[in-house]
């Protein structure tokens, strides 16, 4: 018996782990249309780890084990595609020049390109991402087509994606989700560093097959190469030097890499620490001027923003070991950074006894700081198959910890963790003409947050989910199918605590009662389907459509919410609650999941010197969670109470509900070739987001924007110079204020130098060139934080 088990597991290993007896040599030469070799193109084996690159004439040989697909790319040409049987084989390819860049996304799941997408995406790499990368997510993709930044400050700012935030779009790293508590409020930034990323990608629409359900208005996925996947031969780096000087930033980047003989090592650190930022003249609001027992007829005025101070570290490493077939590596990050909150401030009134003293003297606000720390570990094994139907199995794993610290006057106030543990394995396959990938995604989160601004209570939340996508060619003409079944339960014990003060009858109890502590735990079913076509009508011209329905459970925060949100100066209520005579009930009956319809059009011309893309969308959303004003306010003596009675310090009441809504727009990027040295783009967005019915507006709505970019090049030298105008934002709710419009200039001048093995560029770049003064209208706090004003950026970097 264990001859046959000895011989059956024997056999086992040698199907799955031993090379194919059938290896094949595929040779061949890659040109572009003239017929002049190409070189330095990459052949890959569709599916595999297997990859080379051309020589100078634009020859390749490669080693293959079984017929399947090489995939040629080369930046600026059209990536193309070669059946391959298996044998012995030479291959002539020829690809075409296009006029922009394309760029494999990863977030794709299927080795998809920019160009081959179906649903709309922006990617960043390269010179580009590190030229516009900035502290946040949100203000280094905030330029892009309809995506904006929730901006609490510079050091504090998320994606906006199409009028959407917050839970619902997904920060990914490496396609797992980057695990802070940015998603609980917009004063808490994003962990994820955009200096250290390779590329970072932007998906519009819902992307809930592969990421979940908090991906129902998009996702963005931050590249790097801690984990390689590629075998690096020889040791390379670079390193980077920039300072700013409307902050007094100053910021130092590095990375190494090396490997041998299939084992590859990675290291990135950053360092950036800055001071509060400048702005235009601009004046205070009333509350941040008016002292006790005093008013000023004049409004007071500011040129920088108070507590917006950087403190920041980050170091990763990572290590892999690569072979033809399996790929094992392991990577851990490291974040610290210190950063000021804006317009976070505690009022403290005098005491009545002590009010002779005191007289005359101003009420005391304490500035507040962040202390985030976060652990991060990242797996990756992925193992490609002999057999002709299975071309890849893959799995990621993710653990995080996450601690976010509020600093008030020197003693920790609030504390945020958030524990997570993440796993995605994926199937990829090819059955007859359908190709696709099917897999398992597991997710564990849990979340506390103990002090003064503890609004949302602690919760664990889980998901288990199965997903499919498929795609097949009909000449010219690919089809997308895909489906996800996700189970979302969510477990917390809520605490029914009175919020009032200084009433004699709870004092005199105070000691003898306790909050009532419910447990509480619900579980949500989230289906999502999505269909999707391109036609490649025409070398270089396609047109997309997408239709998708996706579902979404609601967030702890948005469910189960109850205190004051200092950052945002109001007392928020969650779905599971309501308000009867002045008193908070807890009774979180009959919430259904907030469900998107979502419809996008675009049409894509990537060849010759004039290309665009334009996107049109529209999004059916049943059950819109959102903050509605109630219309009432909290005070720390007397509890809840009508606006009309409150004292000033009081807090609006906003209170998650859920109605109908519906959000559509149109986003458009067009470029033109003029000159070989002078390229000209436009690009803008539109976005209406209202409620059905004639209900109004949907709040903090971005503004839309219009804008130009210049790009010349003459010798070693590359000028841009960006025009962006941001229209006034009048479509707004009854508790919101007007914005008005703006415009920014940005420029910028590299020069390349020659340093012998070190490839070197200096650059300059110019932030709000005229200095002018904008106001975020999505920013819970635009009038207290306007944009910064002029900076220049000088800096230094260099590869090797």
């Amino acid at each position: 018996m264990m001859k046959q088990v000895s011989i059956l597991s024997s056999a086992v290993a040698a199907a799955l782990f031993s090379q194919s007896t059938m290896a094949a040599v595929i040779t061949g030469q890659v040109l572009d249309k003239n017929q002049q070799p190409i070189s330095n193109a990459e052949i890959h084996v569709h599916g595999k780890s297997q990859s080379v690159v051309t020589d100078k004439q634009g020859q390749f040989k490669i080693d293959v084990d079984n017929k399947g697909q090489l995939h040629i790319s080369k930046n600026n040409f059209i990536d193309k595609r070669v059946a391959i049987n298996g044998e012995d084989q030479n291959v002539v390819v020829t690809l075409t020049p296009t006029s922009v860049e394309t760029v494999v996304v990863y977030a794709s799941a299927l080795h998809k390109n920019s160009l081959e997408m179906i649903s709309p995406v922006n990617v960043l790499a390269g010179d580009e991402l590190k030229d516009k990368a900035k502290p946040t997510l949100g203000e280094t993709l905030k330029g892009l087509p309809g995506v904006n930044a929730s901006y609490f400050g510079p050091v504090s700012s998320s994606p906006i994606i199409r009028g959407l935030d917050g839970p619902r779009v997904k920060i990914t790293q490496n396609g797992l989700d980057s695990s802070d508590a940015s998603r609980i409020g917009p004063d808490h930034a994003t962990s994820n560093d955009s200096l250290a990323a390779e590329q970072i990608e932007v998906l519009r629409g819902p992307a809930t097959l592969l990421y979940g359900s908090g991906a129902i208005g998009g996702v963005v996925n931050v590249v790097d190469n801690r984990i390689p996947t590629d075998n690096i031969e020889s040791l390379t780096g670079a390193a980077q030097y920039t300072h700013d000087t409307v902050s007094n930033t100053n910021t130092y980047a590095a990375k190494l890499e090396t490997g041998n003989d299939g084992f590859n090592f990675h290291f990135d650190g950053t360092k950036r620490k800055g001071h509060d930022y400048d702005t235009p003249n601009f004046e205070l609001p009333e509350e941040q001027e008016e002292h006790e027992g005093e008013e000023h007829e004049e409004h007071e005025t500011a040129n920088s923003v108070e507590n917006t101070f950087i403190d920041s570290q980050t170091v990763n490493f990572g290590t892999s070991y690569v072979g033809d077939h399996l790929t094992l590596g392991v990577s851990f990050g490291r974040i610290e950074t210190d950063y000021g909150i804006p317009a976070h401030e505690h009022h403290h009134h005098e005491e009545e006894e002590d009010h002779d003293e005191h007289e005359g003297e101003e009420e005391h606000e304490e500035s507040v700081f962040a202390q985030l720390e976060q652990d991060r570990w990242q797996g990756y094994m992925s193992y490609a198959l002999h057999d002709n139907w299975v071309e890849n199995i893959s799995l990621r794993v993710g653990y995080t910890d996450y601690k976010h610290a509020e600093i008030e006057d020197g003693a920790v106030g609030t504390v945020f963790t958030n524990k997570t543990t993440e796993a995605r394995a994926t199937v990829e396959h090819k059955l007859g003409l359908w190709h696709g990938m099917a897999g398992y995604h597991y997710t564990e989160s849990d979340y506390d947050a103990d002090g003064e601004e503890a609004f949302t209570p602690a919760s664990v939340t889980k998901t288990n989910a199965l997903f499919v996508l498929e795609e097949r060619q009909f000449g010219d003409v690919t089809v997308e199918l895909g489906a996800r079944l996700e189970d979302y339960q969510i477990d917390s014990a809520v605490s029914m605590a009175e919020h009032h003060h200084d009433h004699e009858e709870e004092e005199e109890h105070h000691d003898e009662e306790e909050a009532e502590i419910i447990n509480y735990s619900e579980d949500f079913t989230n289906l999502s389907l999505s269909a999707g076509a391109i036609w490649q009508y025409q070398e270089g011209q396609s047109v997309a459509l997408s239709v998708s329905r996706s579902e979404r459970a609601p967030l702890s925060a948005e469910l189960l919410s109850n205190g004051i949100h200092i950052a945002t100066g109001t007392y928020e209520l969650g779905l599971g609650y309501h308000i009867e005579d002045g008193e908070i009930h807890f009774e979180p009956e009959d919430i259904e999941q907030e469900t998107a319809t979502n419809f996008d059009l675009s049409f894509r011309r990537f060849i010759g010197d004039f290309g665009y893309t334009v996107n049109f969308f529209y999004n059916d959303i049943e059950n819109y969670y959102y903050q509605q004003n109630t219309g009432l306010v909290f005070d720390e003596e007397h509890g809840l109470e009508s606006a009309a009675d409150a004292d000033e310090d009081a807090m609006a009441v906003y209170q998650f509900t859920s109605k109908d809504a519906k959000l559509y727009g149109i986003e458009f990027d067009v470029h033109y070739q003029v000159t070989p040295s002078a390229l000209v783009k436009v690009f803008g967005d539109s976005t209406t987001a209202k409620l059905k019915d004639d209900e109004g507006y949907l709040p903090r709505i971005p503004a839309n924007k219009l804008g130009s970019e210049l790009q010349y090049t003459v010798s070693d030298w590359k000028f841009s110079l960006t025009g962006t105008h941001y229209f006034e934002q009048s479509d707004i709710t009854a508790y919101e204020t007007k914005t008005d419009g703006y415009t920014l200039f940005d420029a910028s001048a590299n020069y390349q130098l020659d340093l012998g093995p070190v490839d070197t560029q200096l650059y300059i770049n110019v932030d709000n060139l005229t200095d002018e003064l904008g106001f975020v209208h999505s920013s819970f706090i635009k009038e207290k934080a306007p944009l910064p004003g002029r900076n220049f950026s000088l800096g230094i970097r260099g590869y090797f």
